[in-house]
């Protein structure tokens, strides 16, 4: 078996990420020697970033960390296999996999309450409910949830989510499909309210410095 990719096919070489217990596939990333040899001797996943141009140690930032269990080399040297024990969700959407849908653990329990109207006012009150719902897993911080999760880490981690979303909005804008804005706004719209309930402004709060403006127009 092997048991080293060949960087000199490739300085960044895709790395699957599974779950060493459910065999679950948890996310792909990409490796260069530097960040395999780290992984390697920190027992811990870090990849090579190329947004940001650096070695990233995936958790670094949520605490979500991969554990290394093993890793194992395909039969052309050139993917890398990396058994884990992740710690939390490894999705930043607060999923446990990234390749298990794109709804976010928030939405979870929602209730629909805008039978009847329009699609526009649905979609209203649909953001209205969200928020209401954020404010009550900050109430009753419910185990499990990414909420929580980041009501518990603070105001400093709620405000590196926010601009980190924010940095990919205006990559998807620049550079990726208008599908991809619609996604990207869409964590970031949560993340905002995550903080704006944080730190006590209610969404109608919001709303009523947008409708004040627009009189002014």
């Amino acid at each position: 078996m092997k048991t080293k990719p060949n960087f000199q096919k490739s300085e960044l070489l895709p790395a699957i990420i599974q779950d060493f217990e459910t065999k679950e596939i948890l996310m792909l990333g990409y490796m260069n020697k530097e960040a395999f040899e780290k992984t390697l001797k920190e027992k811990r996943v870090t990849f090579f970033s190329r947004s940001k141009n650096r070695l990233w140690t995936k958790g670094e930032s949520s605490g979500n960390f991969l554990d290394l269990i093993s890793s194992q080399i395909d039969c052309d040297e050139d993917t890398i296999l990396i058994q884990v024990k992740p710690h939390g969700p490894t999705c930043h959407t607060g999923n446990r996999s990234c390749f298990g849908g794109t709804k976010i653990p928030a939405f979870a329990g929602m209730t629909k309450k805008s039978a009847g109207m329009t699609k526009n006012e649905d979609r209203m009150t649909f953001l209205k409910e969200l928020f209401d719902l954020i404010k009550e897993r900050k109430e009753k911080m419910p185990e499990k949830s990414y909420t929580t999760i980041l009501f518990k880490e603070g105001i400093y981690k709620i405000c590196t989510k926010v601009s980190e979303e924010s940095g990919e909005v205006i990559k998807a804008a620049t550079k990726e499909t208008k599908e991809r804005l619609a996604e990207e706004s869409a964590d970031l719209l949560y993340h905002l309210m995550v903080l704006l309930v944080e730190k006590d402004v209610g969404f109608e709060d919001v709303v009523g410095v947008l409708e004040k403006r627009n009189e002014k127009e």
